[in-house]
């Protein structure tokens, strides 16, 4: 082979050179030496300026890429300034997302604000409307009693609260007389008796509480109002013509007359019911002035509201653009210090290559001048010259050739020593780029797959633009033609209302004329008809009395009108023979077959009783056994939810304790819902102490509890890590992929942190890439986190 061969003849070159050599050097050693000394140092000098060129070129190569680099790399006041506008940013962001807690805050004060004051105008409204339907009804009530030819005395009186009774049962059936004086029965006006007897000590007059008409003056000065425990007592001490009567309707008279209280009469309770309308008047008033206050400050409370949507938004939108120039900002920063850090390794190398060429070249150039030192410093050799010339010229002639067959030998020994290492390098590269090309290969799989599904969605979108704009048209078209209707309608509308509302307010007026002429008909025709009866009726018993025409009665009984005797004295005679027929009473001949239809009555009525009795005791029984169950069941239920509530809240606040506690009744049914927490470092204290971000934890460890104690397949949260620090958010994060693991329920979670955002599975959201044109959308985070680590 080529080695070989090479090697053959480098033994062949190296035995001449050898015997040159050795006639050489016996004839000219010195020369030899001197000669050889010179040529080296003259290769050394060669080399030397051969190496100081090329560093000083090197030298030259790394001054120009670092005055590149220096360029490029740029004043650190860049750095400074972008350091700058992220600090600026994030206090921008600081304040803004302060200003939109505290605008959320008072948005939600005024929200609470004008929710009490609607509820509490509502409630005086609907109040007001109680009272004025219940004023309008009363009136109509009294009103309709109001036509008759005589009014009624009654109508005249005003009593105090709660003594209408009295004055009704007092009065009997005489407080419906007139006091009109043209009215067949009346009462007239007659002056204080001179010697009226007194009351008796324990009762009072009832004129005390009584405003009437001056007719009633002497009624009411002989009527007494006393308890019912001492009437019956005191009805001994009554004098002629007195009575006594207690405010529920009592009644004791002077000579021996008792009456119980029964139900009330129609006297009383119109005089009851003209008292409640003055004091349903006075309270509508009252109310209405209450309402109108209360509907100025929900007016007030209203335009809080919507001043604080206003702020609440303003602020929100604030806070959204201090978000994205804080990103932006921190982007630009952390781009510029990634370059700076680039190009301030690549200063480092590029100096210490020059350090490392400067030393190489001080290195040289001593080494160049120590060899010209050297040089110089050699004997002269032009004696010798011509006598070892020949001698010179041999040697140089086989060193040549030793040379020659010495670098042939070297050279192929070092080839093939680097295709040795070539090849292995080529074994390592091929490998390598075999596993890239398999790589590449997926990749630009799935780079053509999303280019396919790219293209197809652009050629999809590509036909939108239009279909929006037709519909766009064709919607606007439509709401002209339908504003167009509406305003024709509108119109049509407002005409035909106006007609109604002539019209009805034309139907009304006849109805209440014609109402009226039907009741002042109907009573004119009853009291006609009253008149015409009670005139047949007394013709009548004239006739089967008398036996004589009305006006013959006079003359058949022989009396004269003029000396006729007094009306009162007539009418107290009538009186007291009417009082002496109602004692006797009615002799009723039906009163044993009355009293066994009320035997029977009364037997149904009691087997009646007993199935109801029976019918109670197996209905409370019944409640008994629920009762006891709901209560096994809520406490079964309590213990639960209070040792999961505990668990999560002790992982949630990393330590501490929580509990549920049953107050205010033994009975659990009964019994109200107290939560005692106790976190770390604090005493144990009610939910209501705590912060905000602390009872946030604490009502999220209860519903959680709850989840898992009866797990649903959703779970929405809205906005719950709003008043949480990034810790808590974090805490939050975890007890979510804690329940995750423990139920199968999925969690919806309405958010702005982006902490929370950064540990969701997926991302949905709404962007408005054209005015008007909401899009959604989502992103799977680990599929993006997959493709962010295969790129």
């Amino acid at each position: 082979s080529l080695r070989e061969e090479a090697a053959m003849a480098l033994q062949a070159t190296a035995a001449s050179l050898a015997a040159a050599q050795e006639a050489a050097d016996a004839a000219n050693a010195k020369l030899a030496e001197l000669s050889a000394q010179r040529a080296a140092f003259e290769r050394s000098i060669a080399d030397h300026q051969s190496r100081i060129a090329r560093i000083e070129k090197q030298t030259a190569d790394i001054a120009s890429r670092q005055q590149e680099l220096a360029t490029r790399i740029g004043s650190t006041e860049d750095g400074a300034t972008l350091t700058s506008a992220v600090t600026q940013a994030e206090q921008v962001f600081a304040e803004s997302e302060q200003a939109a807690s505290h605008a959320e805050a008072s948005l939600r004060v005024a929200r609470n604000m004008e929710q009490d004051k609607r509820s509490a105008h509502d409630e005086l409204r609907r109040k007001a409307d109680r009272v004025q339907t219940e004023v309008r009804t009363l009136t109509d009530l009294l009103n309709a009693a109001d036509g008759d030819l005589w009014p009624s005395l009654v109508d005249q009186i005003t009593v105090q609260h709660g003594y209408e009774t009295a004055l009704a049962a007092a009065l009997g059936e005489d407080i419906e007389a007139s006091a009109d004086e043209g009215a067949p029965a009346h009462w007239r006006g007659l002056p204080p008796l001179s010697h009226a007897a007194p009351l008796p000590a324990d009762a009072t007059p009832l004129s005390n509480f009584v405003q009437a008409p001056s007719g009633l003056a002497r009624a009411l000065s002989h009527v007494g109002v006393v308890s019912r425990t001492v009437g019956a007592a005191l009805q001994p001490q009554l004098q002629p013509g007195q009575r006594l009567v207690s405010v529920e309707g009592d009644v004791w008279r002077w000579d021996g007359f008792t009456a119980a209280a029964d139900a009330p009469s129609a006297a009383a309770k119109r005089l009851a019911t003209r008292n409640r309308l003055a004091q349903l008047v006075e309270e509508s008033k009252q109310i209405s002035a209450n309402a109108d206050s209360a509907k100025g400050e929900f007016e007030q409370a209203r335009i809080a509201v919507e001043n604080g949507q206003r702020q609440e938004r303003d602020k929100r939108e604030a806070w959204r653009a201090a978000t994205s120039a804080l990103d932006v900002a921190r982007k630009s920063l952390q781009a510029h210090e990634r370059r700076m850090s680039e190009n301030a390794a690549q200063t480092s190398a590029l100096e210490e290559t020059a350090r490392n060429a400067a030393s190489q070249l001080l290195e040289a150039r001593e080494h160049h001048s120590s060899t010209q030192t050297q040089s110089a410093a050699l004997p002269a050799t032009d004696g010798h010259m011509a006598d070892v010339q020949r001698l010179r010229d041999a040697l140089n002639g086989e060193r040549g050739l030793y040379a020659e067959a010495r670098a042939k030998h070297d050279g192929l020994e070092r080839d093939s020593k680097q295709r040795a290492d070539r090849l292995k390098a080529i074994d390592a590269e091929q490998q390598q780029w075999q596993s890239r090309a398999t790589r590449a290969t997926q990749r630009v799989d799935q780079l053509n797959q999303r280019l396919d599904e790219t293209e197809a969605a652009i050629v999809e979108m590509q036909s939108m633009p239009q279909q929006l704009a037709d519909r766009r048209m064709k919607l606007l078209n439509t709401l002209a033609e339908a504003e167009a209707e509406r305003k024709t309608a509108a119109d049509n509308l407002a005409t035909a209302e106006n007609a109604e509302r002539d019209a009805d307010k034309a139907l009304r007026a006849a109805q209440e004329q014609a109402a009226k002429s039907r009741e002042s008909h109907a009573r004119l025709g009853a009291v006609l008809e009253a008149s015409t009866a009670r005139h047949h009726h007394t013709v009548g018993r004239i006739s089967e009395t008398m036996q004589c025409e009305p006006h013959e009665v006079l003359a058949h009984a022989e009396l004269e009108e003029d000396k006729l005797p007094a009306s009162e004295d007539i009418e107290r005679k009538l009186f007291s023979l009417r009082e002496d027929r109602e004692r006797l009473g009615a002799v009723n001949l039906r009163a044993d077959e009355e009293a066994q239809a009320v035997d029977e009555q009364l037997t149904k009525m009691k087997s009646e009783r007993d199935e109801l009795v029976q019918a109670i005791a197996k209905l409370r029984g019944g409640i008994g056994s629920l009762n006891r169950e709901g209560r096994q069941r809520l406490l079964d239920a309590f213990d639960t939810v209070n040792q999961k509530f505990g668990e999560l809240f002790t992982t949630l606040f990393d330590g501490g304790k929580a509990e549920l506690q049953l107050i205010e009744s033994d009975d659990p049914l009964e019994a109200g819902l107290e939560i005692v927490a106790n976190p770390p470092g604090k005493k144990s204290t009610t939910m209501s102490l705590l912060s905000g971000g602390e009872q946030t934890l604490t009502a999220m460890s209860l519903i959680f509890a709850v989840f898992l104690t009866n797990p649903s397949p959703i779970c929405v949260l809205d906005e719950v890590d709003a008043p949480l620090d990034d810790h808590n958010v974090e805490r939050f994060c975890n007890l979510l992929d804690a329940m995750m693991a423990r139920t199968d329920t999925r969690f919806l979670i309405i958010t702005h942190h982006p902490l929370t955002m950064a540990r969701m599975h997926r991302l949905f959201g709404v962007t408005m890439m054209e005015r008007g044109v909401s899009q959604l959308v989502s992103v799977n985070l680990e599929e993006a986190e997959q493709l962010a680590e295969a790129s």
